[in-house]
């Protein structure tokens, strides 16, 4: 069983997460260089897209052996959606579209965005219908969020009204907004939808953090396929891992009896210098490039006995060159920790009220006075 998105066949139905600041072209390629599956960009801001800001139009930009061209948009307003969409099918910049309503972060849904917005069911279905009309044949899919909190979920309407406006796929991310990344991610949830949409492709998003949990998911809720994020923090070899058990897994075959990655310090070094590399490329910047790594550093050597020290060292890296001095301090020989190195990876967060409108749960439907707070949602919202 593949991912079909239009013309497209995703072999593997595997899905790199839109990840801000993580998942840019560099980043996409590194984990290509391991397994199949389909990476998606990190999301963009439509109206910056419509404004054509040097920022938005470097995160559009996919190397050449990016095969399928992958758009998370994020968007509150129709319209703006609509001319976003359309220039990148009218520049041929994009063979695939997906549309955030996931975000969790206070500065979006404060403003009405992100995982707040399914909740206005009238604006979801509009701007989902607008991005499929203004798409033609570039398949467009959705990501998002269970709901709220429990007591206000939107996952089953939305994705209703994402299938009748068009959509190929619907990703489900297990988790409300209130619950940021902590916790558990409701798998169950996730077979909700399942059985609720048996007519359009729907994906599990949500604590996959090996691949035999990409394949317990697939086993429990018979999604079409997996969305993995936090779990591919400073492990790209991930995505060997799942290309191999799904696979087996979709054959009907065992797939406890594959080889894991278990890569010593040495080959932790490696991609770490194979991902500095790619981002000196994408960015045309070593100086830049290395700040970007930086945040990479804690999720790579996670679980490894490097020291403090080093790690303080090497997040202040200056240069491709000096990256590389330093890792040729660490024993080669030292061997993959185990389940130290594996789980869990960037921030939790806690459970907390989801950050709202004023009275933005009163209703189901767009008051004009919130269409006017919506109005600044994508001000909010930095980078792309």
């Amino acid at each position: 069983m593949s991912l079909t998105y239009g013309p497209h066949e995703i072999a593997v139905p595997v899905v790199l997460a839109p990840m801000a600041g993580i998942t840019n072209t560099a980043y996409r390629r590194l984990c290509r260089e391991y397994g199949g599956g389909l990476y998606v960009s990190e999301m963009i801001t439509s109206r910056a897209l419509v404004e054509r800001t040097e920022e938005s139009m470097r995160l559009i930009t996919h190397h050449e052996s990016e095969e399928i061209r992958s758009i998370q948009l994020y968007g509150v307003d129709p319209k703006t959606i609509s001319e976003a969409v359309t220039m990148l099918v009218a520049e041929d910049r994009a063979d695939h579209i997906d549309l955030n309503f996931g975000c969790p972060v206070p500065k979006v849904t404060r403003k009405g965005g992100g995982a707040a917005l399914p909740w206005k069911s009238d604006l979801f279905e509009s701007i989902v219908r607008s991005a499929v009309s203004s798409a033609g044949d570039i398949p467009v899919t959705v990501k998002m969020r269970k709901g709220i909190d429990d007591d206000h979920l939107t996952f089953l309407d939305a994705g209703k009204a994402a299938r009748d406006a068009g959509v190929t796929a619907v990703a489900l991310h297990g988790r409300t907004a209130e619950q940021f990344y902590s916790g558990q991610a409701d798998w169950d949830a996730i077979a909700q939808l399942r059985e609720a949409l048996p007519d359009v492709q729907v994906l599990g998003n949500g604590d996959i953090w090996s691949a035999a949990d990409a394949v317990s998911m697939m086993k429990q809720t018979g999604v079409d396929g997996v969305v993995v994020g936090r779990g591919c923090l400073g492990r790209p070899w991930l995505f060997a891992d799942l290309e191999k058990a799904v696979t087996k897994y979709l054959a009907g075959q065992d797939h406890l009896d594959i080889d894991y990655a278990t890569p010593n310090l040495s080959e932790v070094a490696d991609a770490f210098i194979r991902h500095l590399e790619l981002l000196i490329e994408f960015f045309d910047d070593e100086g830049r490039a290395c700040r970007d790594i930086r945040k990479h550093v804690a999720w790579y050597f996670k679980g490894y006995p490097v020291g403090g020290e080093f790690r303080a060292r090497l997040a202040q890296v200056e240069s491709l060159q000096h990256a590389r001095d330093l890792l040729a301090e660490l024993d080669p020989s030292v061997e993959f920790p185990g389940e130290e190195a594996e789980g869990p990876r960037g921030r939790l967060g806690s459970v907390k009220s989801c950050a709202l409108p004023e009275n933005w749960l009163d209703s189901r439907e767009l008051s004009d006075s919130h269409r006017s707070t919506l109005n600044l949602a994508e001000l909010s919202v930095s980078g792309g």
